[in-house]
């Protein structure tokens, strides 16, 4: 029985910029919505593993928080956690998009990563080559190589049309050991569902905000339950309660907005993917709470989740 035939599974992690499509290429390979797409640096809160089952193969996507120079008790937790995570995956995949150059941010990540893991297979990653002509996709790719050198591959792909998709996920099964899958056919991340709905919640809230608040904005899911009552045919619902804490009373008006027409939009948004994730209705209230300076207090920092 040749290598190529035995199933191989392991652990990879996709880090890069913000905004260069880490999240958008988890949620292509999984096929579901499972990370937080934002446009706002330090949107991913959370390491929420999505789950690639093919039949030769099974990959466990780390989504982790952006490496930045921290600022804050929480800044420094995140990368701490970032840290952790680089040490322990089978492959680190290097997303740089097609239709930006290659930048000094580009180069501080690439040195972190190589520091930090330096026993970690690395694999460089075009994204959003849907973007721009197939010269500059070219072009790109021999960029990134020079950067990471003639032995690490690189490749191209778009998560957005699906391009190369299956490609890489071909290359990233080869790099990983043999050895039997860790999770079930079908399961597709192992992120409680309570961690899901509040990283939906946040990412509602934070579409549209201006700089001030992505750090600032936790989401606490503090109660989901099945309302009883319900005949076959109105089928189920759950009632889900959760709370938005910010850390200045400014804040909190902004996520309201006036006369609470944003919270809202959030909660209409926020509903949409969490009944798509459960496949089921959903009832939410939403409340935001001020929490003072809670990123800096490690007491408050501990009691929402990090």
């Amino acid at each position: 029985m040749s290598t190529d035939t035995q199933f191989r599974s392991g652990f990879v992690c996709f880090v890069g910029r913000p905004n260069t499509g880490k999240s958008t290429l988890t949620n292509a390979l999984v096929g579901t919505k499972i990370a937080i797409t934002s446009s706002r640096p330090q949107t991913t809160r959370h390491t929420i593993r999505g789950i690639v089952h093919r039949d030769h193969a099974q990959l466990i996507l780390v989504d982790t928080p952006g490496l930045h120079r921290p600022r804050t008790l929480l800044g420094q937790r995140l990368n701490d956690l970032v840290r952790d995570t680089y040490s322990e995956v089978d492959v680190i995949g290097l997303c740089i998009p097609a239709d930006e150059k290659i930048g000094p941010g580009d180069r501080w990540i690439l040195d972190q990563v190589r520091q930090m893991a330096p026993k970690t297979t690395l694999i460089g990653i075009v994204t959003k080559i849907d973007k721009v002509s197939k010269e500059k996709v070219a072009e790109q790719l021999l960029a990134l190589s020079k950067v990471l050198g003639p032995e690490t591959e690189v490749i191209p792909v778009s998560a957005a049309s699906g391009e190369q998709v299956e490609l890489l996920v071909d290359v990233l099964a080869k790099a990983m050991p043999e050895g039997p899958a860790f999770y079930p056919d079908g399961e597709l991340t192992d992120e409680p569902e309570e961690t899901l709905m509040a990283e939906l919640i946040r990412e509602a809230a934070l579409e549209g905000l201006g700089d001030e608040l992505p750090h600032s904005l936790a989401v606490v899911i503090e109660e989901v339950i099945e309302r009883e009552g319900r005949t076959e045919k109105q089928g189920e619902l759950l009632d889900v309660h959760a709370l938005l804490y910010v850390e200045r009373p400014s804040q909190k008006g902004i996520v309201i907005g006036k006369g609470g027409a944003r919270l809202r939009e959030v909660g209409t948004k926020a509903r949409t993917q969490i009944e798509k994730l459960l496949g089921t209705k959903v009832f939410l209230e939403l409340h935001v709470k001020v929490a003072k300076d809670w990123q800096r207090d490690p007491k408050q920092l501990g009691r929402l989740g990090f």
